[in-house]
């Protein structure tokens, strides 16, 4: 039997506060306790990137991280990447050049290409393929996604 924790932290920008289990996994609790459902289970084992979030600056797949690990910290969901309404260049970009096809992979797409733009603005094409090699697509093949990318880094030239 688990004990319940109250964890204390911010998501997308806003402090939050709730209640899980010693073991529930951040991925739990963020569709679960707090409704963020952009974050999707694909693997719920770290292979398929599809539960990718920013925490602390870094990119993680939060089915790997326990919740209670979360205290304190700041944590960016896909929900959170568009600004009052607003898209991102790169949510832009993905609509643009239809980098999306049954939506399963696209949030977690969308946070790891975030952070990858985050730290190195301009990246190569190569840079891009192997900063999201940890998320996997059935649908696309990719290219698109990689241009989607590309686009939105050329966007902010």
């Amino acid at each position: 039997m688990s004990n319940r924790i109250i964890i204390n932290t911010v998501i997308n920008g806003e402090p939050t506060e709730f209640l899980a289990d010693e073991r529930d996994s951040l991925l739990e609790a963020l569709r679960e306790r707090i409704g963020l459902t952009g974050v999707k289970e694909g693997c719920n084992n770290g292979n398929c990137g599809a539960c990718a979030v920013i925490m602390d600056g870094r990119l993680v797949n939060s089915c790997l991280v326990l919740a209670a690990e979360t205290e304190g910290a700041n944590i960016t969901t896909v929900e959170g990447l568009a600004k009052g309404g607003e898209l991102t260049p790169l949510q832009q970009t993905f609509l643009e050049d239809a980098a999306l096809q049954c939506g399963i992979c696209t949030p977690g797409f969308l946070v790891a290409a975030t952070a990858l733009l985050e730290q190195n603005p301009h990246p190569s094409e190569h840079e891009i393929r192997y900063w999201l090699a940890g998320n996997l697509c059935r649908c696309t093949g990719y290219d698109k996604i990689i241009r989607a990318v590309q686009h939105a880094a050329e966007r902010s030239a």
